[in-house]
């Protein structure tokens, strides 16, 4: 028996110029595209060639002008590390952009242009993301949790005009000064911004330097409000960089057509949310997540989306999802599993969540890593509503797989995230580029064209893009996991097949961490691996080779390599465990068996690989991980 699901996804890789064109036409044109799907220079597709839109006029202008909805709450900001809450109408939101885009046009901005957002969870960065699609220009969002180093080399890669920053962040009872590591990257970077807008907060006062930058309050009090910047469909909306093999981050592009299209229509598709329902994205701006639907998807849909600056636990305990969820009347809610590890882990009974009326909440989605099955079963034990695990990345800007809850509600199958969204035909390859029977493990990849919303390519990279994403399987795109699709059509994510890992939600590449634990004096040869974590997915964890003649105490050299990537990558990395290691397991050729190592360190069982050059080196790394309290299984 036939569902919506199955009607919808057949017509949307059937016929997919049909299907995303209809789809399209929900959204708000200046000029409509030539071609739905422009195939004319394969493997670079593109989305909607020749339509004109602007993203930020069906944000905001759309709900307020053409709908008469501007009375309508676009934004709650919930802050309970400073005890305030904001609400923003449409209208209200619409007027704020409008005068920010133009302090940004007063300083030169015009379409195309390029614009660093360094911001903490205010309303102000998602203000001024908008500010940025409303005139054309191209912003790019940088966790305000990155070191100054890390940041220069997005400022190196995007060449901004103009940096928008804050004096600074909350981190639980700490505040962390922005503008020092702003000015810090800046020196770093050979690229130096014409100007920074700064936006000081009661908190932290911001030392400014004269001639470079300007207060976020007095140029908006002084600014003309700008009008709505038509742009072509295929010109980019954002750059946002994501973890690199090589340590070098690579450039996100999402294009404004697909962006607008893909995104408005997966509200209800996916989520289920309608235009007046409340819907809260627990993330941070910085990440994809916050890019998608804390800022664009709820408004392009018309409801009212929350703005959170704080944590799970700790702000002011583990019932504050709780409280926010009754204050708000949230409908859906959308976090990463490690947020629920926490607040269980503090409050296992789910004592705290006693005394709030949830009763408007329906559904609770988690992304961002493996969703174990513990986890949901809690959630769902103590929530009495659907859980749903789904399954995206930085690149792909919206769910591959999800159990599609506006179309039909599957049954849930623990470890999965569901089936393919509609537009995703996926597949799992062999080395061959062969596609695998059910139930066998393989490479999970896209069959091209990848439907609107995802990347079209990297920033002025399209050479990159095809080496990372398309070269290894043609005629599909390489998510980098490893996974299986059973007979129900249920993909399982099983593990990436690179050296990114996931910490807590945030993609981190194990080789940039290589990088830096390298370039300490005393370190000859390292290996970072992500470990299996009850609470954050995986964490890393180094292994170090020293120098030949080393008389120091290792635990002084551990301490200055955790220093060294706290200060070149940031406290986001969360690489607080290193051990020295003799010999690194290695094959004859030199090859370090990361991928042995990491079985050791997860408990799992393993074989000596047949090209290894000395089998006693594994029995060294299984020393050294009990060593600091990862006692870990004998191999076979």
């Amino acid at each position: 028996m036939s569902n919506l699901y199955d009607t919808v996804y057949q017509e949307s890789i059937n016929d997919p110029e049909k299907f995303w064109g209809q789809v399209a036409e929900d959204c708000l044109w200046y000029k409509k595209w030539d071609k739905v799907l422009d195939d004319s220079n394969k493997p670079l597709y593109r989305w909607f060639t020749g339509g004109e839109l602007n993203t930020c006029y069906n944000a905001l202008d759309y709900h307020v002008d053409e709908r008469g909805r501007g009375d309508h709450i676009a934004i709650i900001y919930d802050s309970p590390v400073t005890n305030t809450i904001k609400k923003f109408t449409y209208a209200e939101t619409r007027d704020i952009v409008a005068r920010f885009a133009g302090v940004l046009a007063a300083q030169g901005v015009v379409k195309g242009d390029r614009v660093l957002i360094y911001m903490p969870m205010i309303p102000e960065a998602a203000f001024a993301m908008l500010a940025c699609a409303r005139i054309g220009a191209v912003h790019s969002v940088v966790f305000g949790g990155f070191a100054a180093k890390e940041l220069a080399t997005r400022i190196e890669d995007a060449k901004p005009r103009v940096i928008v920053s804050a004096s600074c962040g909350i981190e639980g009872q700490r505040i962390i000064k922005y503008k020092p590591l702003l000015d810090e990257a800046i020196e770093f970077s050979s690229v130096k911004p014409e100007k920074c807008i700064v936006y000081q907060r009661p908190q932290e006062t911001a030392s400014m330097i004269k001639g470079r930058d300007l207060d976020w309050a007095e140029e908006t009090a002084a600014a003309t409000p700008a009008k709505c910047v038509p742009v072509a469909a295929t010109d980019p909306l954002y750059i946002l960089y994501t973890s690199g093999t090589t340590g070098q981050p690579k450039g996100v592009v999402r294009d404004n057509g697909g962006h607008l299209v893909a995104l408005k229509w997966s509200m209800k598709a996916i989520y289920d949310i309608d235009e007046n329902d409340v819907w809260w994205a627990a993330s941070d701006v910085g990440w994809v997540v916050g890019h998608s639907y804390i800022v664009y998807a709820p408004l392009f849909k018309g409801c009212t989306t929350i703005l959170f600056e704080g944590k799970p636990v700790g702000t002011p305990d583990a019932g504050v999802f709780w409280r926010v969820i009754s204050e708000h009347k949230v409908k859906c809610m959308f976090t990463a599993p490690t947020a629920y590890r926490a607040i269980k882990r503090e409050d296992p009974n789910a004592e705290l969540m006693k005394g709030y009326d949830l009763s408007d909440f329906k559904i609770l989605f988690l992304a961002g890593e493996r969703s174990d099955p513990d986890t949901i079963q809690w959630s769902e034990k103590h929530l009495n509503v659907p859980v749903i695990d789904h399954w995206w990345q930085t690149e792909t800007g919206w769910a591959i797989a999800a159990n599609c809850m506006g179309l039909h509600h599957f049954p849930v199958k623990y470890g999965s995230p569901t089936k393919a969204a509609p537009g995703w035909d996926v597949k799992v390859l062999n080395a061959y580029n062969e596609v695998v029977p059910s139930g066998e493990i393989g490479a999970l990849s896209v069959k091209l064209p990848l439907p609107p919303g995802t990347l079209p390519t990297l920033w002025q990279n399209d050479a990159r893009y095809i080496e990372s994403y398309l070269e290894e399987y043609p005629g599909y795109y390489k998510t980098a996991d490893a996974g299986i699709i059973d007979a129900d059509g249920y993909i399982y994510v099983m593990s990436r097949t690179d050296d990114i890992i996931n910490v807590a939600g945030h993609r981190l590449s194990t080789g940039a961490m290589e990088e830096v634990l390298a370039d300490h004096p005393e370190v000859a040869e390292c290996a970072v691996l992500g470990v299996e974590d009850k609470l954050k997915g995986q964490i890393p964890v180094g292994f170090l080779v020293l120098n030949a003649g080393v008389q120091r105490d290792n635990s002084e050299i551990i301490k200055e390599v955790i220093q060294m990537v706290r200060d070149r990558i940031g406290p986001v990395a969360a690489f607080k465990m290193a051990t020295v290691v003799k010999r690194l397991p290695k094959t004859r050729s030199g090859k370090i068996l990361r991928g042995t190592i990491q079985k050791i360190a997860d408990n799992k069982e393993c074989k000596v690989p047949a090209t290894i050059d000395d089998p006693t080196t594994l029995d060294e790394i299984e020393l050294a991980l009990e060593g600091i309290g990862l006692a870990k299984a004998r191999k076979q």
